[in-house]
């Protein structure tokens, strides 16, 4: 069996480049990313429907208001 080596020895020029995109796209998938803390600057932006729904009934008229239903 070939070793990765003997595989991209063999391969075209603009293989190469596409074998190196892909090796860094992997090392770049695996390295972790810190993480951000959550933003709630949305939070207050549904504030005048309280009134109007509970959280539940607003969450079921956002995802209708999503799918274009009612």
């Amino acid at each position: 069996m070939s070793t990765i080596d003997d595989i991209i020895k063999k391969l075209p020029p603009e293989l190469l480049r596409e074998v190196q995109d892909f090796a860094v796209f992997l090392l770049e998938k695996r390295t972790r990313h810190p993480r951000r803390k959550p933003r709630f600057d949305w939070a207050e932006t549904a504030e005048d429907l309280r009134d109007q729904y509970t959280s539940v009934e607003l969450q079921h008229r956002i995802s209708e208001w999503r799918i274009g239903v009612g």
